[in-house]
């Protein structure tokens, strides 16, 4: 019966200590913009994005749920090109995230570090992504205005998909 106390209560102190290292980041922090800092595919070399490379990702959480990914390369000639990826609708409360009207990921699959940092995971890819709150608001803007334009309309959408993927 002794041993039976001291297994349990080592356990709920184990339980209580790793809870305690838990860093608790309010989903209000995920609003903003995000940049790529790196991407590794399993097994792979980490691919580092952004500053002293040619490529990142951008992602822009807005307070309505407004939801914006797009990537961003430097061309040779030193400008940067903009691709949009999507756009539409995000929910993040209580660690619990979904964009796009996917289902909603396990929490390991994304993770906010703390204000300023989150990792998340996509089939078979990790990935780091740091805020940008320096980011002028007319940029964030162009970019989530460029992917808002390539929202392709449904009569469109339907007879592509019948045509090149049916």
């Amino acid at each position: 019966m002794k041993k039976f106390m001291l297994v349990t209560v080592i356990a709920l102190m184990s339980v209580m200590l790793v809870d305690a290292q838990t860093v608790k980041v309010a989903d209000k922090e995920l609003i903003g913009a995000w940049q790529l800092e790196w991407m590794q595919y399993d097994g792979e070399k980490k691919i580092l994005c952004g500053k002293g490379t040619e490529y990142t990702s951008f992602k822009y959480y807005g307070q309505d749920g407004e939801y914006a990914c797009a990537e961003i390369a430097l061309s040779k000639d030193g400008k940067c090109v903009i691709l949009p990826h999507e756009y539409g609708k995000y929910t993040y409360k209580d660690g619990r995230y979904s964009e796009m009207g996917r289902p909603i990921v396990k929490p390991e699959e994304m993770q906010m570090i703390d204000k300023t940092h989150f990792r998340g995971r996509w089939k078979n890819r990790t990935e780091a992504w740091k805020k940008l709150p320096a980011l002028p608001k007319n940029v964030v803007d162009y970019i989530v205005n460029c992917c808002k334009d390539q929202i392709i309309p449904d009569d469109i959408n339907q007879a592509m998909k019948q045509q090149m993927f049916k």
